[in-house]
């Protein structure tokens, strides 16, 4: 019987909630704005933690001392690879926290360079974004320069 792969959900599919319909006269990142993205990041962030949970366990159920260098090999690399990708969950958690703080404090959802709104569905597609289009397209330009 065939494995099913779990197709990853998109941000807002996993929080259960719809992209966000703006009332008319609404203020940027009011209350029910903030709310909004505060369950996407929570969700985001439970889903993150749940992968390390489950490769641990998975590490732990697999571990094995195979006799055989080349299968030891292909074992160590494997889960040399997944650590790599946890690593990168872990510093996307670690920013996901940060992004929630700046809900707390009132400074979500403003270019950390322009100090222009971001936008809702920039957000929505990247929450924790800190740069409108703008200011990411120019530093994407800078860093690609720098890279030569």
């Amino acid at each position: 019987m065939p494995t099913k792969k779990h197709k990853p959900l998109g941000i807002l599919a996993l929080a259960g909630v719809a992209p966000y319909q703006e009332k008319s006269g609404e203020e940027y990142m009011d209350k029910s704005q903030q709310e909004h993205f505060k369950k996407i990041l929570d969700a985001w962030r439970v889903q993150l933690r749940e992968e390390v949970d489950r490769t641990l366990a998975h590490m732990q159920d697999e571990a094995a001392n195979f006799p055989d260098p080349v299968d030891r090999a292909a074992q160590e690399e494997e889960f040399s690879l997944e650590l790599r990708t946890r690593d990168r969950e872990r510093k996307l958690i670690k920013k996901i926290e940060k992004t929630l703080q700046f809900i707390e404090d009132d400074d979500f959802g403003f270019c950390n360079s322009c100090g222009i709104e971001i936008g809702i569905r920039r957000l929505e597609a990247r929450p924790t974004a800190n740069l409108c289009i703008e200011c990411k397209t120019l530093a994407e330009i800078k860093e690609r320069q720098m890279a030569g």
